[in-house]
């Protein structure tokens, strides 16, 4: 790889998370391979678990490069969720073993980076890189789920993922607050605070 292909690669960008009780935001940076096409990228809420799962192996294999970034549930409730989601994003792009010349970064807001950052509204159905990143990040983030469903299976993190679904919310009321949930967000602070969810 020259100097050349550095400056002239861009690495999409994509988080999943935001909107969960509980967990890390996930967030995932890649740069595909001109001479090495992935078909059938798209937003990732758009294909099917195993279709996401199929995918994620090829990216890995197929891209030029690729990293994971994150930021845990208490930085979400210290900083908020978009600072944090944007410290997890400089994150994954600081993890790739080397750095492109430019980031296109799904959404209305820009992490601070070292190279130039373009935010693109749904460029997750858009641009096939930033498609790329957001599969790699919802998979990765559904694994933690499911991990932590083995952990706490009276909460059914297997099935909704952490979002604020009638079933996560009743296990709340009955079961209380983890250690991984999300405290500055709605529900889990009206339990911690005595009321009800």
């Amino acid at each position: 790889m020259t100097s050349h292909d550095c400056a002239a690669a861009v690495a999409g960008v994509d988080e999943a998370g935001r909107g969960p009780l509980v967990g890390a935001v996930l967030t995932a940076a890649v740069i595909l391979h001109p001479d090495r096409p992935i078909q059938g990228l798209k937003d990732s809420k758009q294909l099917s678990p195993q279709r996401r799962l199929a995918l994620a192996a090829e990216i890995r294999e197929r891209a030029w490069a690729w990293s994971l970034g994150r930021a845990e549930a208490w930085e979400i409730d210290h900083l908020n969720i978009l600072q944090a989601t944007m410290l997890a994003m400089q994150r994954a792009v600081l993890a790739l073993p080397w750095m492109p010349g430019s980031v296109q970064v799904d959404g209305n807001r820009c992490p601070s980076l070292p190279m130039p950052v373009e935010a693109i509204v749904q460029g997750d159905s858009k641009v096939a890189a930033i498609s790329a990143a957001s599969i790699l990040a919802k998979v990765a983030r559904d694994e933690e789920m499911y991990a932590l469903s083995v952990q706490h299976p009276a909460y059914g993190f297997d099935r909704h993922k952490g979002y604020p679904t009638p079933e996560h919310l009743a296990a709340l009321k009955q079961w209380g607050v983890l250690p991984e949930h999300r405290r500055t967000f709605g529900p889990v602070a009206r339990i911690l605070a005595g009321s009800l969810v």
